[in-house]
This record gives structure tokens, C-alpha cells and sequence, in this order.
């Protein structure tokens, strides 16, 4: 009898480990955190960098848990078959933090959480599990606890055992009933610690189908947050609630000394621009100047940043070795439709600016807009190479929850939007787009063109060395072998080559 009635206190403290109605605390021991992406056929540059988002709220819950291990699958061979995975979480772990921050490998995710074991709680978090909180509840029963938004202080308290209904963020299961905490205040970007790059297990270097060609290491730096910009495709300013991230940039001094303690040579800001600030920008080249800092950067940017020359030569003192630039349209009322905020002209106007440094420019594009034509699509190569840009990435239009296109995509007769967010019409089928984005692409990579990025990438902006580019060439029969053999594991050679021989004829 009393230990009935013991049991019966339990299960009224606790659901799943965590304390809903009282204030009970618990101890976790060892927290896994968990980039659950599987890359098996990966190229170069779904491996060059970490989940950064991750190892943010991994660092943030070093002191509150005794162990914590970061793994991130694309690395973890051997722990990417689900067994061996599975059996390392059931005899060590005692909480599982998953990110899910992108649609592509969605349902292979889900299919994870759901052989995840049930006696150890499982919070996921990440861009698309805020997203599809009602959609993950449903699909995966696994799992308790979803934390909406930035997710630094919302897993300090989870781990620290704070109620649940006490704690800002959350959405988590209680008598069959899925509650919804009130969404967190953003956070004050200084407040919060830069990633603990020890807590890897592997290095983020350069490879080729698995080969690795050179040895360059990438790392990435989060200097700001939001975006001061209001481009009606982009929900990235917002948070999958729909909350406006404002922009906000921390310190120059702690920017550089987090770079200053970075092993990598190639080092990524992953800020949505991070010129929003051009003074904040030239401060912090004068600082890595100062310091005598010697990395290879790269960086989002705005096409206005060829208004200030000054940076720009900063810029180049300082190690930036090519900008990523969003262009998105080289036809004026798309852009007028996007809210990007400048022309054509503007946009070539800039570029005869930039291109007087050495630095590479790599041009982002979306193609597939609402009422854009099949020929107005098929300019983007050509416009790229009249303005300069030296590599491009097309992608087609998607509209996400919150976006302010969601309406004029709803209301334009023959365009249809799916849960995905992927946009298409009566006339433009996801086929048919697919085929323009190759159209595209083949347009502008020919065998020059590559010849040009190879020969900037050397001579003029000086990303690679030499010795790199030899090791790349050195590499070449080992990354040929490594395609060949996995052509041949999955039975596609023959249409390989029959794809390759159509594209040359």
C-alpha cells in the first residue's frame, strides 16, 4: 500500500522525468546534444562547418549537467547506423537535445526520435521543430518537449529542473494535451556564451565525397543576430513564431578574441549581413589588422556595401576572401516584389565597384517568382556574368510560414504553396523548375568559368595556396575512386555516365 501510494506522489511529480506540479529538482548527469543530419552522400559543403545553433545551447548548459556530448552525424561514421547509435544513448545518456533546423531529411529524422528510448526525456528544438510543433507532437510520440525559438536560456532551466509550466518557450505533453507556454523574450546577445569548440569530436576540414583534398579548416562565428533588413522572401529575421529578431551585434572586442582563439584557417560569419553596421564592420578589420590575426574570412553582405571603400580595403587587409552576396533578381519588378530596396542598375553599379578588389563574389539568386517566365528565369546566367559575379547559388522561391508572400502567393490564380513552403503553378511544375535550375546552373559553370574561379581563387584573391591546390590535384584519383565505388553501391554508374555524356554532347 504505501508504496502504491509513493508510486501514484510519482507519476504526479514527474511525467517523463520532468517536474510539472512541483518544485522538485533533478539532476541530469550526461546531456546529449545531437546534429541528427546523416550526409552520406555529402558534398564538401554540407560538411565544411558546424551546427553553430547547437553548440550555442550545448555550451550554455556546461556547469548545470556533469557531462555533455555533442554529436554531429554527418561526422559520426560509426554512430550513423541507428543501432550503434541507439545502444550508446541507452547506456550512457540520461537526456536527449535534438536540432531540427532544416525540411531536407525530415521524415529520417522523425523515424530517429521515434526509436529514441522512452524512458529518457527527449527535447527538440531548431528553426523547423518551432516551425511544426503541432506536426512533430503528432508524428513523433517520443517526444516531450519542444522549446520554441532560441533555445540558451530555455534548456538552462529544463536541465535545471524548473517546473515546466514555469518555464517561457516550451511546448510539452501533459495528460495527452500538448501545452504551450508563452513564447521567451529574445535574449541579449551579450549575455550569452560563444560555443565551446572542445566539446567536438571532429574537425569541420575540406573533402570531397568523404576524400579529404587539402588541409584547410572551416570554423563559423555568430557576431550578430536578426537582420535590420525587411526582404519580403526572407523569414530568417523572424524566429518560426514569428517574432522579429531585431538586430543585434555584440561586442567588437568579443568578436576578435573569440576569432583570435579559433584553430581554423577559414573562418565563416554566419550573420544574416554582417556589414548592417558598416562602422561596427571597419571596426572589427581594424582590430584583426591590429592584432595581426592571420585567417581566411568569408561573409554574408548587401550589394550596398560598395558604398564604402574605406571597408572594403579594410577588408581586404584583413583577410576577407569572398563575400556572399544577395541578389536574388536581375529584373527590376521582381525585385520591387522581393522589397530588396535597389534596381538592376544599382546592382551593376555596385558591382563595377567591387570588383576592383580581390575578393570572390558569390551571387545568391531565386528563381520560380510569382508571374516570372521561363525567359526571364533563364537571364540570371547571363546577367551574373555581365555584372562579374564570380560563383552563383539559384534556388527556388519558397514561401515559409510567416512570409509576407504567403498572401500574394494565395491570391495569384494557377500558384499553389505545399506544407513544405515550396512554391509552384499551373505552368511551372516542380519538374519543370527543376529542369530551369539546371538550365541555369550548366549556363554558367562551363569549363572557363571554372578555369576563372580556380585562377582568381590562386593569383588574385589568394583563398587557396599553392600547396592546397596541388593537394586538391594530388586527391583527384582517390575522390574519382570514392564516386565510382558509391555509383556502384547504389546501382546508378550506367545513368551516371549516360547523364554525363548527354550534358557534354
Amino acid at each position: 500500500m504505501v508504496l502504491l501510494l509513493l508510486k501514484s506522489l510519482f507519476n504526479d511529480i514527474f511525467i517523463l522525468g520532468f517536474p510539472i506540479t512541483s518544485e522538485v529538482r533533478i539532476k541530469y548527469k550526461h546531456a546529449l546534444f545531437l546534429n541528427p543530419y546523416i550526409e552520406r552522400n555529402a558534398t564538401n559543403t554540407m560538411m565544411l562547418f558546424p551546427p553553430t545553433g547547437l553548440e550555442y545551447v550545448a555550451t550554455s548548459a556546461k556547469g548545470i549537467v556533469d557531462k555533455i556530448t555533442l554529436l554531429d552525424l554527418r561526422y559520426e561514421k560509426d554512430l550513423a547506423d541507428t543501432e550503434e547509435l541507439l545502444s550508446f544513448i541507452s547506456g550512457s545518456i540520461d537526456i536527449i537535445c535534438v536540432a531540427i533546423g532544416w525540411d531536407r531529411q525530415f521524415e529520417e529524422i522523425c523515424h530517429l526520435l521515434n526509436r529514441m528510448p522512452d524512458n529518457i526525456p527527449l527535447v527538440v528544438g531548431g528553426y523547423k521543430a518551432t516551425e511544426k510543433v503541432e506536426e512533430l507532437f503528432k508524428t513523433c510520440p517520443t517526444i516531450d518537449i519542444i522549446v520554441r525559438g532560441e533555445g540558451e536560456e530555455t534548456i538552462q532551466e529544463i536541465l535545471k529542473g524548473i517546473t515546466l509550466k514555469d518555464i517561457l518557450g516550451i511546448s510539452y505533453r501533459e495528460d495527452g494535451r500538448i501545452i504551450h507556454n508563452p513564447n521567451r523574450p529574445l535574449p541579449d546577445i551579450n549575455s550569452l556564451a560563444v560555443p565551446d569548440r572542445t566539446l567536438r569530436r571532429n574537425e569541420y576540414t575540406l573533402a570531397v565525397n568523404g576524400v579529404k583534398v587539402a588541409n584547410i579548416t572551416f570554423d563559423s562565428v555568430l557576431s550578430a543576430r536578426g537582420c535590420p533588413f525587411s526582404c519580403k522572401f526572407c523569414t530568417f529575421s523572424l524566429n518560426p513564431l514569428g517574432q522579429k529578431r531585431n538586430y543585434a551585434a555584440r561586442s567588437v572586442d568579443s568578436v576578435v578574441k573569440e576569432i583570435q582563439g579559433l584553430k581554423a584557417k577559414v573562418i565563416l560569419f554566419s550573420d544574416d549581413d554582417f556589414f548592417a553596421n558598416p562602422k561596427r564592420a571597419q571596426d572589427i578589420c581594424d582590430l584583426i589588422i591590429e592584432r595581426k590575426i592571420k585567417k581566411r574570412f568569408i561573409a554574408q553582405a548587401r550589394i550596398d556595401i560598395a558604398r564604402y571603400p574605406g571597408l572594403l580595403e579594410k577588408m581586404v587587409k584583413a583577410g576577407f576572401k569572398a563575400l556572399l552576396i544577395g541578389i536574388e533578381s536581375p529584373h527590376d519588378w521582381i525585385l520591387t516584389q522581393l522589397n530588396k530596396g535597389f534596381n538592376q542598375e544599382t546592382i551593376r553599379k555596385c558591382f563595377r565597384v567591387l570588383k576592383k578588389y580581390p575578393i570572390l563574389y558569390s551571387g545568391y539568386f531565386i528563381y520560380g517568382n510569382i508571374g516570372e517566365t521561363e525567359e526571364e528565369m533563364l537571364y540570371i546566367p547571363q546577367f551574373a556574368k555581365e555584372i562579374g559575379v564570380d560563383v552563383i547559388a539559384c534556388n527556388k522561391l519558397r514561401i515559409e510560414k510567416f512570409s509576407p508572400l504567403k498572401e500574394l502567393a494565395q491570391n495569384s490564380p494557377g500558384y499553389h504553396v505545399t506544407a513544405k513552403g515550396e512554391l509552384y503553378s499551373d505552368t511551372y511544375s516542380h519538374a519543370s523548375l527543376k529542369k530551369i535550375g539546371r538550365k541555369i546552373k550548366f549556363s554558367f559553370y562551363t569549363p572557363s568559368r571554372y578555369v576563372k574561379i580556380l585562377w582568381k581563387n590562386i593569383f588574385v584573391t589568394k583563398f587557396c595556396t599553392f600547396s592546397e591546390i596541388l593537394s586538391l590535384f594530388l586527391a583527384l584519383p582517390r575522390i574519382i575512386a570514392s564516386v565510382i565505388i558509391r555509383e556502384k553501391q547504389t546501382g546508378r554508374l550506367k545513368d551516371s555516365l549516360k547523364r554525363t555524356f548527354i550534358k557534354n554532347a
